[in-house]
């Protein structure tokens, strides 16, 4: 049994967890050893920032569960080979049942992968650009708790990325979907406080070498 309170799951492991895995262990699995820590493999924050655009309208687990078929169906988010993609490959992503068929956001993964070539061109790469978009610690509340995070649908920064890679022609990036891409990448640490998780995103935070280029 778990129980959680204020937004606080503790697990039935006894672990202290931020309360929306509670219940699932793939859940629990991916917010212990993923989200929210600091990354800058421009091939993983590709895949984040498309699989993320998958989820407007459904939920994360609906697309967590369907990863590895994604993983497969657009050649590991290599985006690369992505941006090579013709009408054959549409239909064949729009054949598979195992990751979400739609044409929209299929063709949305196929033009970001060729915009993203461009923006490696322009900023040396992703992860260049993506950490210029950090916020500062000036910005971040001092507590980080369940009715603190709930309100953050989107922030300045979120926004931010999200008009400069609209006017770089990406699609399905919105402000929301940009902070999501923020949390479980770690440009912030959204972990609750109380969570076990949280000291240690701190200290990957502290230790982590900002890209610049």
């Amino acid at each position: 049994m778990s129980t959680v309170q204020d937004g606080i799951e503790t697990g039935p492991d006894g672990v202290i967890r931020c309360g929306w895995c509670a219940g699932k262990e793939d859940y629990r699995h991916y917010h212990d050893t993923e989200w929210g820590r600091p990354c800058a493999d421009d091939r993983l924050l590709f895949e984040k920032i498309c699989l993320e655009g998958f989820q407007a309208g459904l939920s994360w687990l609906t697309i967590l569960r369907k990863r590895e078929n994604f993983r497969a169906g657009f050649d590991q988010f290599d985006f690369e080979k992505i941006a090579d993609y013709n009408d054959a490959d549409v239909k064949r992503l729009l054949a598979d049942d195992g990751i979400v068929r739609h044409r929209g956001k299929i063709e949305s993964v196929i033009n970001n992968a060729r915009c993203a070539l461009q923006l490696r061109e322009d900023c040396g790469s992703l992860a260049a650009f993506f950490w210029s978009f950090e916020p500062g610690s000036e910005s971040r509340p001092e507590a980080i708790d369940h009715a603190t995070v709930k309100a953050f649908a989107s922030t300045p920064e979120s926004a931010a990325v999200s008009r400069a890679l609209k006017k770089r022609n990406w699609r399905f990036v919105g402000p929301t979907t940009c902070y999501a891409f923020m949390q479980s990448m770690g440009l912030v640490n959204d972990h609750l406080d109380g969570c076990f998780r949280r000291p240690d995103i701190d200290a990957m935070r502290a230790s982590f070498i900002r890209p610049a280029d």
